[in-house]
């Protein structure tokens, strides 16, 4: 079956970067000159997803105006004779088709996915994190579904983090059947790091069936008194097949700051309108430093 929807939860406060987030949105900090969502929509729309849901909450409708049509703004941008800029704020409203479904209360990631059951439907999905940057020649998201038109079960991506990262993730431990991909044997919740002898992490980006509905109606509360997607993978491990795919690419946490300024900084290096005066400007400051 093809996938044609995917979940991308933007309901989070954001705590990470207050004072900047108490009015806006984490997922709508630039990374040099586009929000961070705009990326991850980006993404899936270059993989082939027809639908975005997103998963909101309180103060989130900047999101979902950045993805409207802005009649005033065009007006302007045509009267100015701003054809280039016009037709980028265009491009970003013709981007796909976008539901939300507003997260009441904040019972986590698995909550924030079950949410959305009456939308997806009885079909395969995609859900992505709207701080998780995968910078990759092929969509992170592109990547999984190919993956998945293989095996037809659920898959997680993982990437190798360092030991002293690993009780900060979700870890996977996995027969690795072929190159990148792994037969999920355990997955654990942010385990010590003389748990495991695994690194590798579970990033933002999954291949979920409709059977995790009925699992994540049925899940306890966990950590923090929130519904853990990891919790909820596990017992459909138990219950049939999980796989895990070592993505290629370079990830970015825009979710922590010096993950967002990494994200900056390599952004910034590829833009084709900064991206020299940046190196330079970095080279100078390193020999000065």
């Amino acid at each position: 079956m093809r996938i044609r929807k995917a979940v991308i939860p933007v309901a989070g406060l954001g705590t990470r970067f207050l004072p900047a987030t108490k009015a806006i949105p984490k997922e709508m900090l630039t990374i040099v000159d586009r929000p961070t969502i705009q990326y991850i929509v980006e993404e899936v729309v270059a993989s082939g997803i027809e639908q975005v849901i997103m998963v909101t909450g309180s103060g989130k409708s900047a999101i979902e105006d950045h993805f409207d049509y802005s009649y005033e703004l065009e007006t302007i941008l045509e009267q100015r004779k701003k054809w280039t800029l016009l037709e980028e704020v265009k491009k970003i409203s013709n981007l796909i088709e976008i539901t939300s479904v507003r997260q009441k209360r904040p019972l986590g990631l698995g909550h924030a996915i079950l949410c959305t059951k009456d939308l997806v439907g009885n079909e395969p999905f995609v859900v992505v994190l709207g701080d998780d940057l995968v910078d990759a020649s092929i969509p992170c998201t592109q990547q999984l579904l190919n993956v998945f038109n293989e095996f037809h079960r659920p898959i997680v991506a993982v990437y190798p983090v360092s030991k002293e990262e690993i009780h900060n993730y979700g870890i996977v431990e996995g027969e690795e059947i072929k190159e990148q991909t792994y037969r999920v044997t355990k997955m654990m919740e942010k385990p010590a790091p003389e748990t495991t002898d695994s690194n590798l992490a579970i990033i933002g980006r999954y291949i979920l069936t409709p059977d995790i509905f009925t699992i994540l109606e049925n899940t306890p509360t966990g950590h923090g008194g929130e519904i853990q997607l990891t919790d909820a993978l596990m017992e459909l491990a138990r219950q049939n097949q999980i796989y895990a795919y070592r993505f290629a690419g370079r990830r970015y946490d825009a979710g922590d700051k010096f993950g967002y300024i990494q994200a900056t900084l390599a952004y910034a290096l590829k833009h084709p309108e900064i991206g020299p005066r940046v190196r330079e400007y970095l080279q100078k400051e390193l020999c000065l430093g």
